[in-house]
C-alpha cells in the first residue's frame, strides 16, 4: 500500500509498553470473544502474627505490597486485575474506560505511522460514504496497546485480538497481533494489516447505521446456537464494509500489485472452519460466528468490487 507521505489520524492514541509486551491472540476479529470475565483477586490470607487495627496481620500487609510492586514490576496492573470486567467483541455492558484522553500526536514507530494513515483513510471514505446518506460519522479512535488495556467494555489482553467496543466507539488493538497474524495464519503484508483495521472499524460503520445496538439488544433473547449465526452474518458484513474500504482506497491509487491478494488471504486464513481445522482438527458449524473462509473471502471481494453500502447486506436480522 502507498501510505508514506499521507495524513495520519489524530484519532490514535498510543500507549503501547505501558503494561508490558505481549503475544497476539485470536480475538474480536477471530474467534468468539464475546464473553465476560471476572476479575482476579489478590488472596488475603490470615496467620498468627500480630494484626493491625483493621484486622490484617501485618504479615499480610507486606504480602500484599510484595505483591503488588511484583505485578507492577512484570507489566501488570494489580488494579485493573482487581477492577475485573468483559472483554472483546461487542459486549453490552458500559464500564471503564482508559481512553479518555488527548490522542497521542506523535507516533515515531513506522508500523503506527502506517496504521494511523490506514485509519485516517477509513476517516475519509466513510465520512463521505454516509454524508451522502445523509448520516453523521463520528470518527472512532483507534487505541494501540500491549500486554493489556481497559476498555468501557471491560479488561482485555493481548489474546482478545483487535476489538471494537461499542460502549466507547473505538478500537482496540495490541499490534503484536500481526506477528500472530504472519506467523502463525500464514497472512502477511502489510495490507492484511489494513484489512484488520477496516473490519474493526467496519463494525463503528455498523454502530452508528444501527446494526450493532438491535443486535446487542436481540441477542439477550436468543439461544447461543441462534447467537452464533446472526453473529456470523454482523461478521460478513463488516468484511463487506472493509471491502468498500478497499475500494475506494484502490480508487486512490494506493493499492500495489499483491495488496488485494493480502487482504484476501488474510479473511482465508481467519474463517472459523480453517481456524478449527488448525486447532483442534475438525470443524463444528453450528459454533462458527465469524464465517468461513469461503464467505469471509466472498464478502470483503463484494464490497470491493462494488464499493457501495447496499452491496453489504448480509440479512443481519434475517
Amino acid at each position: 500500500m502507498r501510505w508514506r507521505g499521507r495524513r495520519q489520524s489524530s484519532n490514535v492514541r498510543d500507549i503501547r509498553g505501558r503494561r508490558g509486551g505481549g503475544s497476539g491472540g485470536l480475538g474480536g476479529l477471530l474467534s468468539g470473544s464475546r464473553r465476560r470475565g471476572g476479575g482476579i483477586r489478590l488472596p488475603m490470607p490470615g496467620g498468627g502474627a500480630r494484626r493491625a487495627s483493621g484486622g490484617i496481620s501485618f504479615g499480610t500487609i507486606i504480602l500484599l505490597v510484595v505483591i503488588f510492586f511484583g505485578l507492577r514490576a512484570c507489566g501488570i496492573d494489580p488494579l485493573a486485575l482487581l477492577a475485573g470486567g468483559g472483554q472483546g467483541g461487542y459486549p453490552d455492558q458500559g464500564g471503564y474506560s482508559q481512553n479518555q484522553s488527548t490522542p497521542t500526536k506523535d507516533i515515531t514507530d513506522e508500523q503506527g505511522q502506517f496504521l494511523s494513515v490506514v485509519l485516517a483513510e477509513t476517516e475519509d471514505v466513510w465520512n463521505g460514504i454516509l454524508r451522502e446518506q445523509g448520516i453523521d460519522y463520528p470518527e472512532p479512535q483507534m487505541v494501540l496497546f500491549s500486554n493489556a488495556v481497559r476498555s468501557a467494555c471491560g479488561n482485555a489482553s493481548a489474546a482478545s485480538g483487535p476489538f471494537y467496543c461499542p460502549a466507547d466507539q473505538d478500537i482496540y488493538l495490541d499490534t503484536s497481533f500481526f506477528r500472530t497474524l504472519s506467523q502463525r495464519f500464514g497472512a502477511s503484508g502489510d495490507f492484511a494489516q489494513a484489512y484488520v483495521i477496516a473490519h474493526e472499524v467496519g463494525h463503528h460503520v455498523q454502530q452508528v447505521i444501527g446494526i450493532l445496538p438491535k443486535f446487542n439488544q436481540m441477542r439477550s433473547r436468543m439461544s447461543q446456537v441462534d447467537q452464533n449465526a446472526m453473529s456470523v452474518r454482523v461478521e460478513l458484513q463488516a468484511d463487506c464494509l472493509a471491502g468498500v474500504w478497499a475500494h475506494y482506497t484502490d480508487q486512490k491509487g494506493l493499492l500495489e500489485a499483491g495488496d488485494l491478494d493480502e487482504a484476501l488471504n488474510a479473511a482465508q486464513q481467519i474463517g472459523d472452519d480453517t481456524i478449527q481445522k488448525r486447532t483442534q482438527g475438525y470443524v463444528v458449524p453450528e459454533s462458527f460466528n465469524h464465517g468461513t473462509s469461503e464467505q469471509r473471502r466472498t464478502w470483503f471481494y463484494r464490497g470491493y468490487e462494488s464499493g457501495k453500502l447496499a452491496a453489504c447486506d448480509t440479512k443481519v436480522f434475517g
